[in-house]
C-alpha cells in the first residue's frame, strides 16, 4: 500500500515542446517522479523517454497504453488543443487524475464534457495555466486581496511574438485550433479573469490570415462595476509582453515577460515604487505540478487557485470572442451554434 509520503508518479501524454518543458520542471520537485510517457508512435515515446530517464517499458506507443499504465498516478495531457478533450476523457475513464494543458479544450462545450466526466469519476482535473501558480502571481493576488492599490479599475496586458508563416505548422492550422487566441490569448483572458472575473461585455477585432486563423487580435472587456481590461495577442507580431493592473490607489506593473514573471513593481500614492523579485525554482512549470500534488494528497478534486468553473468561464469568453470574428474550427462543424458558443 502506498504511503502519503511516497512520490507522486507522473505520466506525460504527448512528446512535443510543452511536454518537454513540463518534464524539465517536474525534475526539480522531490515529491514527484516522471515514470511514463505516451505517444502515437513508440519510437517517439522512446526518444522522449531517453531524454528524461524513463524506463523503455513505460514508453508507450499509444495514448491508451499510457492511460492504463498501473505505475502512473496522474497524467499531464500535452497534446495539441483539438485533442485535449478526447485525451482527457481517455485518462479519466482509466481512473487517472488529469492536468490538461491550456486552453482546457477547443470550446466551452468540450470543457463542460470533460468537467462532467471528472465529476462522475470523482477524479481531479485542472487546466495547466502554469503562470498562475508562480511566486510572482501569488504575490499579485496577495497585493490585490489586501487592497494595496485600492479598487482595481483597469488592466492592460499583451502577448505577441513573430512566427514565420508556415501553413503546415499547428500555429497556422485551423484543424489544430491554431491562431493567437488559443495559443497566447488564453494567457491574457485567464489573467483578466484572475483579476476581474468574467466580463459582462466583450468588444474585439482580429486579423485573420491566409490560413484562416487569427494572426493578431485586440480585445476590450467591460465589467458590471465599470472596470475595463485591454488585451492584445499575436503570433506574427512581437509585442512588449507587459501587464499593468491599475487601481484607485496605485498600480502593479508586471515586467516582461509578464506570463513567466519574476519581477513586479508596486506603485502607490503613499510610498515610492516597491520592487519585488522572485527567482523561479526550475523553469516555472514545477509550480503547477506542485499544486496538483498538493491537491491529490489533500483529497481535493480541483484547485482553489484555478477552479474548474473558472476554466469553463474562460472558455466561454474565448468562444464569445471567436463568435465575433466568425472563426470556427473544423472539429466544431458537427456542433450546433449554441454548443460552440458554450451554451
Amino acid at each position: 500500500m502506498r504511503q502519503p509520503s511516497d512520490k507522486v508518479r507522473w505520466g506525460i501524454l504527448g512528446t512535443g515542446k510543452i511536454a518537454a518543458l513540463f518534464a524539465t520542471g517536474l525534475a526539480v520537485l522531490p515529491e514527484a517522479e516522471l515514470v511514463a510517457v505516451g505517444s502515437r508512435a513508440e519510437q517517439t515515446a522512446r526518444e522522449f523517454g531517453a531524454r528524461f530517464n524513463i524506463s523503455h517499458r513505460h514508453c508507450h506507443g499509444s495514448y491508451e497504453d499510457l492511460a492504463n499504465d498501473p505505475l502512473v498516478d496522474v497524467i499531464y495531457v500535452a497534446t495539441p488543443h483539438m485533442l485535449h478533450k478526447d485525451c482527457t476523457l481517455l485518462c479519466l475513464a482509466a481512473g487517472k487524475p488529469v492536468l490538461c494543458e491550456k486552453p482546457l479544450a477547443i470550446n466551452a462545450a468540450e470543457a463542460q464534457e470533460m468537467i462532467a466526466a471528472a465529476c462522475r469519476q470523482n477524479l481531479f482535473l485542472m487546466e495547466a495555466m502554469w503562470t498562475r501558480f508562480t511566486p510572482v502571481m501569488q504575490k499579485v493576488r496577495a497585493l490585490l486581496a489586501e487592497k494595496a492599490i485600492g479598487e482595481v479599475r483597469m488592466l492592460s496586458a499583451d502577448f505577441g511574438f513573430r512566427a514565420e508563416l508556415n501553413p503546415s505548422h499547428r500555429l497556422f492550422s485551423r484543424e489544430y485550433g491554431g491562431g493567437a487566441l488559443l495559443d497566447v490569448g488564453t494567457y491574457l483572458v485567464s489573467f483578466s479573469s484572475m483579476v476581474l472575473g468574467r466580463p459582462s461585455r466583450i468588444v474585439s477585432m482580429a486579423h485573420l490570415g491566409e490560413t484562416g486563423v487569427d494572426e493578431q487580435a485586440a480585445m476590450i472587456f467591460g465589467h458590471h462595476g465599470g472596470q475595463l481590461a485591454v488585451l492584445s495577442a499575436a503570433i506574427r507580431t512581437d509585442t512588449p509582453t507587459v501587464a499593468t493592473i491599475m487601481g484607485t490607489g496605485g498600480q502593479i506593473d508586471i515586467h516582461s515577460a509578464w506570463y513567466k514573471p519574476t519581477t513586479i513593481t508596486l506603485k502607490t500614492e503613499c510610498k515610492g515604487p516597491q520592487r519585488f523579485h522572485y527567482a523561479h525554482a526550475g523553469n516555472g512549470f514545477n509550480y503547477e505540478a506542485a499544486e496538483v500534488i498538493r491537491c491529490l494528497r489533500g483529497g481535493e478534486l480541483e484547485s482553489p487557485v484555478l477552479p474548474l468553473e473558472e476554466s469553463l468561464s474562460i472558455m466561454r469568453t474565448l468562444d464569445e470572442i471567436r463568435a465575433q470574428w466568425g472563426l470556427q474550427y473544423p472539429v466544431e462543424s458537427g456542433m450546433s451554434s449554441s454548443q460552440t458558443a458554450g451554451g
